[in-house]
């Protein structure tokens, strides 16, 4: 455990950190306080950094241009060269924001903890912008001193708490924890603008920032640790439940127009214990041991078809080959199984119901759906007929094995080009459905079931199931799933689509499918 420490922490990058921060704080040209901020910018932020990234060469050098930016503001050198140089501490924590962004955009929405550490380094972008407002005087429509603890709020709060609690979650992840995380991840957008807008907004999600940090605090107990590193990451927790009672008092004081707890007060008590005791044991207690990411990555083929769909090849009968592939067809009606294998056969009616709270998304989105051709449903409820042809596609263009696309039309207009290919995992087969969209294309990864008689169709499953934006080398995993069920009513077939985004109800259509020479 000691060697883990030892080569976290003595690096030429840490000790360059350090030995900065020393420098400045000899020179001693500003208010004691102002410390707090340096300390996170030269040692806290660059060394949970290194713990979080592998760094190349020239990566560090970056780092270590940003530290020595940092450290001359300290020296209280010229107003322009100060500005210069909050200027290249800025463009350093945009590139550590791109850093979290493409570490997000390699995952998606999946894996609480390492949403965490991504929203971590975002949000540092949000603190250099504070940073540069300070030191160059813009008006913010705060105080110098409001700007300032704004910064130190989005490299101590937003970055620092935001990687400890994803690493605390690599550890033990339960669906409290996940509520909890919620909360602190969003937690330093909502306390600034109620900050900014309202002493309301600003009493509720400090109350509820608050109590997250005492159910995580609770929840770093729940939690076995390797030898020696229990302590260390527990102590900033705890400091927290004490500092964050300060944030609560100062909050309510702003809510009730009367001053509880002043900035003075605040600084030193909140802001010195949090630097002290929660910065640098935050940084000792992960650099003993970093847990592991618990995220395994996909690895299904992706179509490599963008825009619209301009070569086809010949008619074909069905969405998929063999039914038998998928689920075992002893236990679906016949005629569900005819349907997706021979799929020219029948004819569809579909009847759209959108949710009222979306309705004015779906009202916007009509104009952008009419034009890319994908998801381009009525925005009545009124029961339509939907035509369409099922079409190979070259398996060279598109990547898959065995791809046929299936337009969808209402009229003369294209509702869905979607297409169908499949592929296994872990002996899981899996329906792999590719819309392209513009330089882009959405992923529906579908687990078949059949329960009761019924087929069951849904990105909500286990495994690599899921809904995916695969966009250049990215393939985030979207907040967006749908669930089918189809299955036999008297002489034709009943579908349910519904679709759900960040788990809210946002869509549902009804199908009625029958042969086509019973639907004359």
């Amino acid at each position: 455990m000691p060697g883990n420490l030892k080569k976290a922490l003595i690096n030429p990058l840490i000790l360059c950190g350090i030995l900065l921060l020393g420098i400045s704080l000899l020179v001693q040209n500003q208010e004691g306080y102002s410390y707090y901020l340096t300390a996170a910018q030269l040692v806290f932020v660059p060394a949970l950094i290194h713990l979080i990234v592998p760094l190349r060469s020239f990566e560090k050098v970056i780092i270590t241009i940003a530290m020595v930016a940092v450290t001359l503001i300290s020296f209280g050198v010229s107003f322009n060269l100060a500005v210069t140089c909050a200027a290249v501490y800025l463009l350093y924590t945009f590139w550590l924001a791109w850093k979290g962004l493409e570490r997000f955009l390699k995952r998606g929405f999946t894996n609480v903890p390492e949403i965490l550490i991504d929203l971590g380094f975002m949000y540092l972008s949000i603190g250099g912008m504070w940073f540069f407002a300070h030191v160059s005087g813009i008006d913010t429509g705060f105080s110098e001193m409001l700007t300032w603890l704004t910064g130190i709020h989005f490299h101590y709060s937003a970055f620092l708490l935001c990687v400890s609690v994803g690493l605390l979650g690599r550890l033990k992840m339960t669906r409290l924890y996940q509520i909890c995380a919620l909360i602190i991840g969003t937690g330093p957008i909502t306390v600034a603008l109620g900050i900014t807008f309202s002493t309301t907004i600003e009493i509720i999600s400090v109350s509820l920032y608050v109590l997250a940090i005492y159910i995580l605090t609770f929840h770093s107990f729940r939690i076995t640790f390797p030898r020696g590193q229990a302590a260390f990451v527990r102590i900033p927790y705890v400091t927290l439940c004490f500092t964050i009672a300060w944030s609560f008092l100062y909050a309510y004081g702003n809510f009730a127009g009367q001053a509880v707890v002043t900035i003075p007060t605040m600084l030193v008590v909140h802001g010195l214990l949090n630097c002290v005791l929660f910065g640098s044991f935050t940084v000792i207690g992960w650099a003993l041991n970093v847990p592991d990411s618990t995220h395994q990555s996909p690895h299904f083929p992706v179509s490599r078809i963008r825009g619209k769909l301009k070569e086809t090849g010949d008619p074909h009968r069905g969405l998929v080959d063999e039914m038998g592939n998928y689920v075992d067809k002893e236990k679906l009606p016949a005629e569900v199984v005819r349907f997706y294998e021979q799929t020219e056969q029948f004819k569809l009616s579909a009847s759209v119901k959108w949710a009222p709270w979306f309705k004015p998304f779906a009202f916007i989105y009509k104009g952008i759906s009419r034009k890319i051709g994908q998801i381009n449903l009525p925005y009545s409820s009124e029961k339509v007929e939907m035509t369409g042809d099922i079409l190979l596609v070259d398996e060279q263009l598109d990547s898959r094995s065995r791809p046929r696309v299936w337009h969808r039309r209402i009229g003369e207009e294209t509702v869905f080009t979607a297409i169908y290919s499949s592929h296994q995992t872990a002996g899981q087969t899996y329906m792999n459905i590719a819309l392209p969209l513009p330089f882009s294309s959405m992923h529906g990864i579908l687990q078949l079931t059949a329960k009761n008689g019924k087929l069951h169709l849904t990105s909500a499953a286990e495994g690599d199931a899921g809904t995916y934006l695969a966009i250049g080398p990215y393939l985030p995993k979207l907040p967006l799933h749908e669930r089918f069920t189809l299955q036999e009513t008297g002489r034709k077939l009943t579908a349910t689509h519904d679709m759900t985004i960040l788990g809210l109800h946002f869509l549902h259509i009804d199908y009625e499918i029958k042969r086509r020479e019973e639907a004359v």
